[in-house]
């Protein structure tokens, strides 16, 4: 399918990244519950709240749903396969990781037959299937001045499948996410559910004019609705056709959902009007004093404070200790010649007699 342009015709080209959480009573690496709709942080164990000290151990069932998979996507089963770890930091990922696969996945490359339109059948290319972990869930709609934190999804097992290249419009895309949920559900290994959650798309979109090599990919994140998929390909596709005719540049990046939180980010060149515009949403965006600043005299009052709580701490050790031990020293006998005038002399239990001294 081309898309009309102002001065040529375009060729969309599309790859997706379908999440499915697998269909699983435990986490990837954890014996804790993956309930739906369960009170929150009800379902979070050492594990999923990277307690130090805590290892993951993988869940056999989980690794056997992703082969079960592979095998319905007429794909090649790896016999070893390798984890590794996706650093990167958010508020719902406590152990400032992911869990994931790379270079050595579960699953290989496999293919999808999807109908068409008109009768037409086309075969879209499977690169990999690979298992990660799930992420947390951020909540910004139950305080006004706070967000927070449900871990129940932290640690849930994903099945991370990705196409490649080979879809050429919204409704190849369409039919692909169709037919990928079609298939999990009759092997029951994802529920398929999209409006909870359990499966969602990332979407590569990139243009370029027929015959010409791939453009640059620009990624859509979190899709969870097929109809939202046509949407957001279709408009990130005239999108990045409109910059480049008007001289732009496609700067490879992940996008939101379109329509959902405005982007300040631009792919033009950028002018000063658009950096002050820039600067203006962005200080919208920040705090108007940050409660991570103290001032000098503060910082000099928490010192003190807390040299206080250290030497209070310290002496709190020392009682708990208890006296300590020191050698016996031999008891020394003294003549009372030789006995100081009004010192008390070793066993005597009276008082000693104070003299005076003319």
């Amino acid at each position: 399918m081309l898309l009309k342009g102002e001065t040529s015709d375009w060729e969309m080209v599309i790859g997706l990244e379908v999440h499915a959480q697998v269909v699983s009573k435990a986490k990837l690496f954890s014996g804790a519950a993956t309930d739906f709709g369960a009170e929150p942080n009800s379902q979070v164990s050492f594990v999923d709240a990277a307690m130090p000290g805590m290892l993951p151990v993988i869940n056999e069932f989980c690794v056997e749903q992703a082969v079960r998979t592979g095998l319905g996507l007429k794909a090649k089963i790896n016999r070893r396969s390798v984890f590794d770890r996706k650093n990167y930091f958010y508020p719902d990922l406590p152990q400032g990781y992911q869990i994931s696969q790379y270079k050595q996945p579960v699953v290989g490359e496999g293919e999808v037959l999807i109908d068409l339109p008109g009768g037409e059948s086309a075969v879209v290319g499977i690169e990999r299937l690979h298992l990660e972990q799930d992420a947390g869930k951020s909540l910004h709609d139950q305080h006004a001045d706070y967000s927070y934190v449900d871990l129940n999804r932290s640690g849930v097992a994903l099945m991370e499948i990705v196409s490649k290249p080979d879809l050429r419009s919204a409704d190849e895309a369409m039919a692909f996410l169709a037919k990928m949920r079609s298939i999990l559900r009759y092997l029951g290994t994802c529920d398929g559910d999209m409006e909870k959650g359990s499966l969602r798309a990332d979407i590569n979109v990139s243009v370029r004019r027929p015959g010409e090599p791939l453009g640059t990919r620009c990624e859509i994140k979190n899709v969870n609705s097929i109809r939202f998929v046509m949407q957001a390909i279709e408009f990130e596709a005239r999108r990045q056709i409109e910059v480049i005719e008007s001289g732009g540049k496609i700067v490879q990046e992940a996008r939101s959902n379109p329509g959902s939180v405005p982007s300040i980010f631009s792919d033009h060149p950028p002018t000063p009007d658009r950096i002050i515009k820039a600067e203006k949403e962005i200080k919208t965006l920040l705090p108007q004093k940050s409660e991570y600043l103290v001032s000098t005299s503060e910082f000099s009052d928490m010192k003190t404070r807390l040299e206080g709580v250290m030497s209070m701490r310290k002496k709190m050790e020392k009682d708990e200790a208890g006296p300590t031990l020191r050698k016996r020293q031999p008891k020394t006998t003294t003549s009372p010649s030789t006995q100081p005038s009004g010192q008390q002399t070793p066993g005597d239990d009276k008082p000693p007699v104070l003299q005076r001294r003319d």
